[in-house]
């Protein structure tokens, strides 16, 4: 018998095929995704892969008791597919097996909840669900740090709070650092923005959003989000400029602006300096140019294929603990997402994952460019915050910033892959006439 065919499964379905149950397993995960800090620091690994586990297991049941439903041509992008083969198949001539093995599971497990929200739950939808999950980690950020900095002075050491909230920050809020904060409210603010564009919460609430999500970005003083953001709002500006325009002079206006973006970019280089000396990063900066120097020397050991993926840094694995003599701290990552896949994936793996950024980003550009709703410009600015910030923090390979990426990836590829032309339509054929 199968399992369709079971007595028992009609109430299955019903209750994992609901919308409304959809709806709090996007939810749910989004929310687990964003909370990791959190969860670690309050359950351990071994409560973060109960949680995670669970959602996988709901999120099956649901995929199956909606697949009929679901539109599943051209919902995995083939990029994405080849980079996260790639990551599996360096496993074979890793130096730690067993750390690269658990790593790929992690890394699947939180494409396969991104890929689920994206595939039962429409781009609104998904707007929706990260702004209220947004609203709550982020008042919880700020009411953590009134208690810390202005009720108790005392820092909330196993959250790492340190309590500067009475001297203007950096805060941390729950996201383990100032960089993370202000990532995770730069993300929030975009989401509220779009909202209150779409007019898909109260006046009231998009208002406090926005606040909370400006306060703790200008709060968390971090020189790499408070930059990123400045990038963003270009990004947005030029995405209504050419919203904006007719549709004969969109192409050359893109072209113009791409020619403009790469002289800003050569330029910005030649003066990184004066730029870092403003914004207050040098420290930073030099900080990981030393990283990178050191990751340099252990790439030539491996260029092609990279050492192993392993997502996460371990700290107790060789070569990652060799690593924290430099500024002398634990490393759970390179800190920049391109250095670090050449590391562990080699130059196979970074052509690869090359490919699949500029595809995803030039999609979803098209996108926002030229879809009416506004909702469409969430996945390009989204991809902007993260690719950005990925210059400094390798963001987007790992936990909520891997689920953010994917989700936006497999949104776009739906609406622009050329495999939506391979779904076979039925011929639709008139029955003859009477007499005819």
């Amino acid at each position: 018998m199968r399992i369709s065919e079971h007595p028992g499964w009609a109430v299955v379905a019903a209750i994992f095929g609901s919308p409304r149950f959809s709806a709090a397993l996007s939810v749910a995960a989004i929310g687990s995704a964003l909370s990791v800090h959190v969860i670690k620091a309050t359950m351990g690994w071994a409560g973060l892969v109960g949680i995670l586990s669970t959602l996988v297991v709901f999120a099956t049941v649901s995929l199956v008791a909606r697949r009929k439903d679901l539109d599943w041509h051209g919902v995995l992008p083939l990029s994405l597919l080849v980079f996260l083969g790639w990551c599996a198949i360096t496993i074979v001539w890793s130096r730690y097996q067993s750390s690269s093995i658990t790593g790929v599971v992690y890394q699947l497990t939180f494409s396969f909840l991104a890929l689920y929200v994206a595939l039962v739950r429409d781009l609104i939808q998904i707007v929706r669900a990260v702004g209220d999950v947004m609203r709550v980690l982020l008042t919880a950020s700020l009411a953590l740090e009134i208690l810390s900095g202005l009720l108790l002075d005392l820092p909330i050491a196993f959250l790492r709070i340190q309590g500067n909230l009475d001297d203007g920050g950096p805060l941390q809020g729950i996201f383990g650092s100032r960089n993370m904060l202000g990532f995770v409210a730069l993300i929030a603010l975009v989401t509220f923005l779009v909202e209150r564009n779409t007019r898909s919460v109260q006046r009231g609430l998009s208002l406090y959003s926005i606040v909370l999500a400006g306060v703790l970005l200008i709060g968390s003083r971090s020189p790499i989000s408070l930059g990123v953001a400045v990038i963003v709002l270009v990004a947005a500006l030029a995405v209504l400029a050419l919203r904006r325009a007719r549709p004969e002079l969109r192409r050359s206006l893109q072209i113009g602006m791409l020619v403009i973006l790469v002289i800003g970019t050569i330029s910005a280089y030649f003066v990184r300096t004066r730029i870092l000396a403003i914004v207050g990063a040098r420290a930073e900066f030099t900080y990981r140019l030393e990283i990178w120097n050191q990751l340099s020397n252990l790439i030539d050991y491996n260029q092609l294929e990279g050492w192993g993926w392993v997502g996460l840094w371990r700290p107790n694995v060789s070569p990652f603990f060799a690593l924290d003599f430099v500024g002398n701290r634990q490393h759970t990552s390179g800190l920049n997402a391109f250095i670090d896949v050449y590391f562990q994936v080699g130059l196979i793996g970074l052509a690869i994952f090359v490919g699949m950024v500029g595809l995803a980003l030039v999609r979803s550009w098209i996108l926002a460019t030229s879809k009416k709703s506004v909702i469409y410009m969430w996945p390009a600015l989204i991809l902007i915050v993260l690719l950005v910030t990925s210059a400094a923090e390798s963001v987007i390979l790992v936990e909520y910033g891997w689920m953010f990426f994917v989700m936006c990836m497999v949104k776009a590829a739906h609406s622009l892959s050329w495999r939506q032309g391979l779904a076979l339509k039925p011929p639709t054929t008139e029955l003859p006439r009477a007499g005819s």
